[in-house]
Parts: structure tokens; sequence; C-alpha cells
């Protein structure tokens, strides 16, 4: 799937990086918590997130996360958008939940991770 593709699903409005649309992503992870992003998520994946500060756009440069999508229509200070500019990360917003939204990626094809809790590394 591509940003493109991830953004017409969850009619998202793009806030930055509206020229990385082609971009590919493998995989999604909707948390409010970063340490689980930290545990679970790997690169090429969108996050969807109702949270919203600097430690989103921390965490998704160091994971190499190719989106951010912020839920329930929720819109990033311009500190935020310019951290995540300078990193190379696409951001959007949808007016839907991060459950909703997780959903509908999920049934077009979308996967989350293959980690689970407590499970021993493949």
């Amino acid at each position: 799937m591509t940003i493109g593709e991830v953004k017409e699903i969850l009619e998202a409005n793009i806030l930055i990086g509206g020229e990385r649309m082609d971009e590919p992503v493998e995989t999604a992870c909707g948390s409010d918590l970063m340490s689980d992003v930290l545990a679970f998520v790997k690169d090429k994946t969108v996050l969807i997130t109702g949270l919203i500060n600097p430690h989103v756009v921390r965490t998704s440069e160091m994971l190499d996360i190719t989106c951010i999508v912020f839920s329930r229509g929720k819109l990033p200070s311009v500190e935020i958008l310019e951290e995540a500019e300078d990193c190379g990360i696409t951001v959007m917003s949808t007016k839907m939940t991060t459950y909703t939204a997780c959903g509908e990626l999920y049934i077009h094809g979308l996967p989350g991770t293959k980690k689970r809790a407590g499970a021993k590394e493949e």
C-alpha cells in the first residue's frame, strides 16, 4: 500500500509531505503510548494516534515510521509539523477514531505488526 492509498482510505487531510504519496507502507500501528510503539513497530509503518506532542515525531524518527495520522480530527502545532517535515515524515489528520482508522486499513489489506507481547522474536 502507498501513503496516498492510506490518505484515501482514511479520508485524511495531508498536513505535511504531500509529495510522498507514492511511498510504500508495510504495516500500521494504532497507539497513544509511545513505549508500545517502540516495542512493536518496524519501519515503513503508518502510526495512527490521538496523542499530539513532540514525542510522537521523535519516536517516529527513531523507528523510520513513514507516516503519522492524527485521529479524531486532531491537528498538531506548527512546531510538530516543522519537526516532522525536517524528518521527512508525512503527517495527516483523519476524523476517524484510532480504532476505526486501524480497522479500515486492516480490511483494505494493510497488516499490523507480527510481534506479540511476550512472544519470542521470529
